[in-house]
């Protein structure tokens, strides 16, 4: 059975697990306390960071992106990118952009910074979501689940507000299990 190292406070796991849950694939979760690393920790990922996904056999993959590829590609059912090509390239383009786009704003405000920044990035979103249902377009996808750990962490510890778009992508998100089962997970942070 694969191992997955985590935290459940971190939003890079929180990736994982969701892909693996949307998967329906069994793990083992190691969780990891981020203010007191194991150093055994570095040996799998020589960053420290979580997530680490490990197979038997000996497969190690750090980085949350990379795992959720390997994961896609892995089990290719259910598919969690778009079938059609340009929105499956839009989607990883949300991931590659994604520091850009949200997160570099996200911890702007856990370290005290002003939240413009974050509900600049925030609204954003919601204007690219008026166009389309989801990040990558007509169908959920690994850039939905890229993002949405962050948004309902956001929303748990900045209460922040979200524009129409934006709240009603993350309303269809919230019925897939996956992602409320995430919410459940940041509600008892």
């Amino acid at each position: 059975m694969p191992t997955l190292y985590t935290a459940e406070r971190c939003p890079y796991a929180a990736r994982t697990r969701i892909v693996l849950a949307e998967k329906g694939l069994d793990y083992e979760a190691v969780e990891i306390d981020l203010s007191d690393r194991p150093a055994w920790l570095y040996e799998k990922n020589p960053l420290g960071r979580v997530p680490v996904y490990e197979e038997d056999g000996g497969l190690v993959l750090p980085e949350s992106a990379v795992i959720m590829e390997y994961l896609e590609e892995r089990y290719p059912e259910p598919a969690l990118w778009p079938a059609d090509p340009a929105e499956r390239a839009l989607g990883r383009l949300w991931l590659e952009r994604f520091d850009d786009r949200l997160g570099d704003a996200y911890y702007a405000v856990r370290r005290g910074e002003p939240r413009e920044q974050l509900d600049a990035r925030l609204a954003e979103l919601d204007r690219a979501l008026e166009a389309q249902a989801y990040l990558s377009g007509r169908e959920y996808g690994l850039a939905d689940a890229g993002y949405v750990p962050w948004l309902l962490r956001a929303l748990d510890r900045f209460d922040v507000d979200l524009g129409p778009a934006l709240a009603g992508w993350l309303e269809r998100l919230l019925a897939r299990p996956a992602i409320a089962a995430e919410r459940e997970v940041v509600a008892a942070l």
